[in-house]
This record gives structure tokens, C-alpha cells and sequence, in this order.
């Protein structure tokens, strides 16, 4: 093949896979939901041919981005509220559901074992309790060997919405505690890293250390999570089921784009640390948006055994038939 020709088909080649980059919907944010993201927009594409980049970097970079207009949407698991999203020119509606467990790396400790009472998890991230084998840990686990080992608590480094669900959280066990993506943690001994990923890492490579991630992710690397006292008194493992029990405290309407903060819900069945996540578009991008909501449309309709799978809780069929009326009125479907 001649030089110029091959130079062609080089530029050729190089032009297709540029128009095809191009062509692909860009979004980033939630780390929470990335794992369920990653697996949706591999099948969405087996099956359309039509591509979709999630970068899973955090809720506040995908607030920022979105806001800046750098993607296409944004993934936030920190609800905005309706005067926001005005500002801003935001649409906004849920995805599916999460929880947030608090895993650990103590040996000896297998997973389900430890037990920690709302005053416990307050006193080991407030840096009242120090170590493991402080009486407030203790007291709730007569059988297990705790040892005398400084606690180390593995939070987040960026903006995060699970950081902000989880300080909801402990809000609630504790006033003083401020909501926040990104609080200024007064634990004994604190770890941060990067999106969940960079949590669990942290988890799995430093001895006596707990730190707060999502579900999907314990079950991917296999770690250990403990029991958490409910609202009821209750405490209860971290399984699909006791997720299930308590999202069906949440409450959404479109009047407000669908704001709700699901934290600490009722129930003595209910996993006390459930969250939503979101999805944010830019108002005056209609065809943009209608390609998102397609996608959006295919994970409602055939995207529930995937959630499911990977530890998450899908919609109820009554929430979706909501959000596809919310696209309608915005016409966006």
C-alpha cells in the first residue's frame, strides 16, 4: 500500500472513532451508583449499540460539571432542592436506591459479627471512642475479642454524596454532627481517599480500620460490615431485603423534582442507612436529555434484575411511572 493511501485510511479510521467519541453521552459524579452505571451502559450498548461514559468522580464534581456544562448529566447523590435546580437550570430525578454500610478489617471479626449501637457509631466517629475495645463497642458484643487497637476511620477526600448521606445519619443519632459532602471529621484517627473506591481500599489495606461505603462495593471486594442499630432499636445486617424495608419509607413527588433524603427511616426491619441517588440534566439541552431518558427508560424497564444483582434496590413501578410523566410535562421523553 502506497504511503498517501495508508495515511488515508489512517485519518479515515481516526475521523470514524472521533465522530464515534463524540457521538457517546458523557455524564460523571456518584460514585455510589457506579458500579450499577458501569453495568447498565455495558448492556445498554450490547443491546443498542449506543454509548454512554459514566465517570464515577464524586457528587460534588458532578454538580460542578453539570453547572459548568462540561457533561451531559450528572450523577448526585445529594439531592438538590427545587430553588437549586431553578438557579442553575437543572433538571433532576432519582435512579435507583442504595444503602451505606460501615465495614471494617478487625482479625478474627467476620463479616455480620460486629454490632454497633447508634452510640457507638456516634463515639467512634466524634473521637469519643478511640478503641476497639472501648466499653460503648464492647457492651453489644460479649462474645467477640475486640482488641486494644486504635480505631482508624476511613472517610471520604472530595465531595461526596455518600459522605453527605451518611453525616444525615448521624445527624440524626447526634445534633452535632453537621450534614456535609465534605465535614471536618473529629475521629481519633482518620483515613481519607478518593470516591468509594479509594474508601474501600483504604478499609481493606489498613488492620483496625472501619470506614463508610456503598453496599456494592463490601460486595465486591468481599468485606466485612457490621450490624447497625435502627431507629427501632433493632439491630440489623446490611442485605437487599432490609434495604427494601426501609425505602419503602420514601416519599417523592414531582412538585419538588423528586427531593427526599431517605436516611434513618421507621421500621424494626429497616437498614438504617438507605439512600437515593439522582440524576441532573441541563434544561436547554431537549435532545441531549431525550437520549439520557431513553436510557433512563431502557434501566427502568429492563435494568431492575441488574440493580438487584449488584445490591441495590430498584424504583417502585409507582415512582417510575411518576418520573416518566415529570419528563413528559418537561419534554424530555
Amino acid at each position: 500500500m502506497r504511503l498517501k493511501t495508508l495515511l488515508a485510511v489512517v485519518l479515515l479510521v481516526s475521523t470514524s472513532l472521533t465522530t464515534i467519541q463524540a457521538d457517546a453521552l458523557k455524564g460523571r459524579g456518584a460514585s455510589f451508583p457506579g458500579p450499577l452505571y458501569k453495568a447498565w451502559t455495558s448492556e445498554y450498548y450490547a443491546e443498542t449499540g449506543k454509548k454512554i461514559n459514566y465517570t464515577p468522580t464524586g457528587s460534588g464534581d458532578g454538580v460542578k460539571s453539570i453547572k459548568k456544562r462540561m457533561v451531559d448529566f450528572a450523577g448526585s447523590d445529594k439531592p438538590l432542592k427545587s430553588k437549586k435546580l431553578q438557579k442553575t437550570k437543572l433538571y433532576m430525578f432519582p435512579s435507583v436506591i442504595g444503602s451505606i454500610v460501615l465495614a471494617y478489617n478487625i482479625d478474627g471479626i467476620k463479616d455480620g459479627e460486629l454490632k454497633l449501637s447508634r452510640a457507638a457509631i456516634d463515639a467512634i466517629f466524634s473521637g469519643k471512642a478511640t478503641h476497639w475495645d472501648d466499653q460503648i463497642i464492647t457492651k453489644d458484643n460479649p462474645g467477640l475479642k475486640l482488641p486494644h487497637e486504635p480505631i482508624t476511620t476511613c472517610v471520604r477526600a472530595d465531595k461526596s454524596g455518600t459522605t453527605f448521606n451518611f453525616t444525615y445519619f448521624l445527624n440524626q443519632i447526634n445534633p452535632a454532627f453537621k450534614v456535609s459532602k465534605k465535614p471536618n471529621w473529629k475521629a481519633a484517627k482518620v483515613v481519607a481517599g478518593k470516591s468509594n473506591s479509594g474508601v474501600s481500599a483504604n478499609i481493606r489495606q489498613i488492620k483496625n480500620a472501619i470506614g463508610y461505603i456503598e453496599y456494592s462495593f463490601k460486595i465486591k471486594l468481599g468485606l466485612p460490615a457490621a450490624q447497625i442499630e435502627n431507629k427501632e432499636g433493632k439491630f440489623i445486617n446490611p442485605t437487599v431485603e432490609s434495604f427494601q424495608d426501609g425505602a419503602t419509607y420514601a416519599t417523592w413527588t414531582a412538585d419538588n423534582d423528586f427531593y427526599a433524603v431517605i436516611g434513618d427511616p421507621k421500621g424494626a426491619t429497616s437498614y438504617p442507612i438507605v439512600a437515593a441517588t439522582f440524576i441532573l440534566l441541563p434544561i436547554e439541552k431537549v435532545e441531549k436529555n431525550k437520549e439520557v431518558t431513553a436510557f433512563m427508560e431502557w434501566a427502568f424497564s429492563k435494568g431492575d434484575k441488574i440493580a438487584s444483582g449488584l445490591g441495590y434496590v430498584p424504583l417502585p413501578d409507582s415512582t417510575k411511572d411518576e418520573i416518566r410523566k415529570y419528563w413528559e410535562s418537561k419534554k424530555i421523553k
